[in-house]
């Protein structure tokens, strides 16, 4: 009989890819789904991903409500909570993200243990460690964390770090640190599953899309969807994984070369590419009418650099290159007409 694992948030974009994997390398899969109305969602996504889910279930999980989750951990051998909040826009309340983030992570930790569990993976996110104060020049590793309290930080960020947080301390108090396994993605593009672009994608999506005549100059740390479900898949087991945070990221890439990657490998949706950064000064003015903007600008020009060599150990092989994933993602949008 196969193993069972609980995918929490399998709708989305890393839970879809997640699942699909998890499939193809004979699991059972139990996925979670905030609303049914998904249910069909999850269905379209492993059609794309070329797999039969005859061996994949759906139960409803709710971050902010006890029922159910003892019932879905039941005799799943792993779980993984993917599922976690997320809103384009700044929310007026902070904890309209921060609670369910921080109590889902808590609910799914312990339904695991509770459950027998041999390993729960939790998806965080690079950002409960790059905003860490550091030396110019540092690089990032699974030592750094980001202070919740600093008032830089965007709600997101601050629901990341207090629900990780939250996890690790839970994980404690029961004696089971070695149990739970983190993984801090930074910013997840490549081939979609549903017409559904997800967050990161979006930047791109805009960037194709002629929403941004001018980027401003800001670098992400750009990673393939792959990557993230095969660390995640590796770090159910790896004895290596329990109780750290693996970082999976690359260096920063600007908005400006993602568009110069598309303009060169994907001419015939490249019409609408902007042409140019915004000057540093613009961007800073920019921020002060934008909130999206003036909650990253201290990202304006950084070129931070993070240590991933604890997941390309997990993996066996290097991440993939950052222009192939721009380029599928690219292609995924052109293909959907999401563009």
């Amino acid at each position: 009989m196969a193993d069972r694992v609980l995918v929490t948030g399998v709708s989305g974009f890393i839970g879809g890819h997640l699942a699909a994997e998890l499939l193809r390398r004979g699991y059972s899969v139990r996925g979670s789904v905030r609303s049914p109305s998904r249910i069909g969602e999850v269905h379209t996504a492993m059609a794309a991903a070329g797999v039969e889910p005859a061996d994949l279930d759906i139960c409803r999980l709710d971050l902010l409500s006890d029922q159910g989750w003892a019932e879905a951990a039941a005799g799943c051998r792993y779980v993984l909570h993917v599922a976690s909040p997320f809103v384009l826009e700044k929310p007026k309340d902070p904890y309209t993200l921060i609670r369910p983030a921080t109590e889902g992570a808590t609910r799914a930790v312990g339904a695991a243990l509770d459950a027998g569990a041999e390993r729960v993976v939790m998806t965080s996110a690079l950002a409960t460690m790059q905003f860490a104060r550091t030396p110019k020049g540092h690089i990032c590793t699974d030592s750094d964390w980001t202070d919740p309290d600093d008032p830089r930080l965007n709600a997101y960020t601050v629901s990341k770090v207090r629900a990780e947080r939250a996890a690790r301390e839970l994980a404690q108090r029961r004696g089971a640190q070695d149990r739970l396994a983190v993984v801090n993605p930074g910013a997840v593009i490549g081939p979609l599953l549903t017409d559904d672009p997800g967050t990161s994608v979006t930047a791109i999506q805009q960037i194709m899309s002629g929403a941004l005549p001018m980027v401003p100059d800001l670098r992400l740390p750009w990673v393939d969807v792959r990557d993230v479900a095969d660390v995640h898949i590796a770090a159910m087991s790896s004895a290596h994984a329990g109780g750290r945070r693996t970082i999976i990221a690359t260096d920063p890439m600007s908005l400006i070369e993602v568009a110069g990657v598309i303009r060169e490998r994907l001419p015939q949706a490249s019409h609408k590419l902007p042409k140019r950064a915004m000057p540093t000064w613009f961007t800073w003015l920019a921020s002060a009418f934008e909130p999206q903007l003036r909650d990253n600008r201290w990202l304006i020009g950084q070129k931070q650099r993070f240590d991933r060599t604890p997941a390309e150990t997990l993996l066996g092989h290097p991440l993939r290159p950052v222009p192939d994933a721009i380029e599928e993602t690219g292609r995924s949008l052109a293909e959907r007409r999401l563009i």
